[in-house]
Order: C-alpha cells, then structure tokens, then sequence
C-alpha cells in the first residue's frame, strides 16, 4: 500500500470542477481526471424491474468543453445517474477509465477495473506518478453482502503522489465504516470530494438512503479529517432527496462550513 502524503505537501490549489449530478473534472499532478461523465439532456431512464430515473438538468459544461481527459473514475457503469449515454460515448476518447472489476469486464477496451486496495500508477507528464487506489464503497444501507447483490458494485478512489496532496473521491457510497477503512490507510486527507444527495427510493432498502445524506457527509469529512471538501451528487436527479444547501446546512451544524467550498472554486 502506498503511505499517504502529507496533506499540505502541495500549497498550490488547483480546481475542482462540479458539473451536475456525479460528475466533476480536475487536473491532479499534470493529468485530467473525470468524474462519473452524466451529459445526456434531461430525461427518464428506464429499465425493467427497476425504477424511473429522472434528469432534471443538464449538465453545466458539455464535454467537447472539457479539453483532453486522460483518466475517468467511474463509481460503477450500471446506472444512468453515474454513466448515462454520453457518458458512455465519451469513454471511447478517453484513455482510461479506472472502474469496479465488475464493470471493467463489461466496459472492454480502455476499461481497468479495480478491486479494494488495489492501485495502479500514472505517469505524470512532467516525470514521476500518480496513484490511484481503489477504496470500499457501498451503495446503499448495510453490509455489503446485503446491498451489493440489489444495487451492484460500486469503488472509490484515493489519489496521492510525491509532492501532491491526497484527494479522496468517494463514489456512490453510503457507508461511514468504509470512509473509517480509508481514513485509517489515508487520513487526514487534503480534499475530499464527497457524493451526497442521499438518493432514495421507497422500494429499495426501505427507502434507505443509496449514498450519503448531507448529516454522514459532515461525519465522513470529520473521519476523513478533510481540510477541504467538494460536495457532488446532490442535484440534477429526482431521486436526490437532499440538495446542496441540506449540504451546506449540515455542515454549518457540524462546525465544519470552513471546509465546503463552493461548487467549482478553487480549493
């Protein structure tokens, strides 16, 4: 395993872009990392035996904006609201796509799938790497072996690198136990990029929340002992029950509002 930097090793901020919903783009150690591409317009999705999803805002940048992307961290390829069909376009361009094991199987060509704890490095352009290693993540309420067999695989990613600081990316995880796995490995951390929303459905897991509320997403930044954070995944989806200022609001109540930074700054 990779030890973790030190969180300030690198003063130089650098920008976290949120775009809607799960997707994000931000340049880390000379490369370009995306997020969950979701770029398709507003609309539903449907598949059978599964609920509507809904759209409700397109995305704030298209993807011919975004320059070169060499790297996409995607939570998991199953559902529309992490990979929706532009999404899916995009990856065809794109060099590589880190993923669950399960979906590097299905996705093919420019596809590596990551187990946990599993890391991989990236030549920097400038010389030396970057890491990426692969980190539990659950999507819904309780254990793993409950949840994943009904909402499926899903990862989340730590990135480090000498001289960087370390960037968490949560994914579509609902589970402070594994942000206590991975802030024991990686903490304190520099930036956590959170996905929240609490997304919810009446007939999944009792109306459980599938990912993070604003309240465990204050929690995950104290674990994490995060100096800053970046809140995706709390808009553009009906089926987001908590917005960013539930966000905003529950870190206020936590004493953690130095923390969140606004959506697209520089952090």
């Amino acid at each position: 395993m990779p030890a973790a930097q030190n969180p300030s090793a690198d003063p130089r901020p650098f920008t976290v872009s949120v775009l809607g919903g799960p997707t994000t783009v931000f340049d880390y150690g000379g490369l370009r990392f995306l997020t969950d591409p979701t770029f398709d317009e507003p609309g539903d999705y449907r598949r059978p035996g599964r609920p509507v999803l809904t759209k409700t805002a397109p995305s704030t940048a298209d993807p011919a904006d975004l320059g070169p992307i060499d790297v996409v961290l995607l939570s998991h390829d199953e559902h529309a609201d992490n990979l929706d069909t532009s999404g899916r376009a995009l990856l065809a361009g794109v060099p590589l796509t880190l993923t669950t094991p399960d979906a590097g199987r299905r996705l093919g060509e420019g596809a590596r799938g990551l187990a946990d704890w599993e890391a991989v490095e990236l030549d920097r352009p400038g010389g030396g790497t970057v890491t990426v290693t692969a980190v539990p993540a659950i999507h819904g309420p309780g254990a793993r072996a409950d949840v994943e067999p009904i909402s499926g695989q899903v990862v989340g990613f730590v990135l480090t690198g000498e001289g960087l600081p370390t960037v968490y990316v949560s994914g579509d995880n609902a589970s402070l136990d594994a942000v206590r796995e991975i802030a024991g490995r990686f903490g304190p951390v520099d930036t956590a990029v959170l996905f929240a929303g609490a997304p919810r459905f009446p007939v999944l897991f009792d109306g459980g929340a599938l990912v993070l509320d604003s309240a465990q997403a204050a929690q995950a930044a104290a674990i994490l002992g995060a100096r800053r954070v970046v809140a995706a995944h709390c808009d553009s989806w009906a089926h987001f029950t908590e917005s960013r200022a539930d966000v905003v609001a529950a870190f206020t109540a936590a004493g953690l509002a130095d923390r969140l930074q606004p959506a697209g700054s520089v952090v």
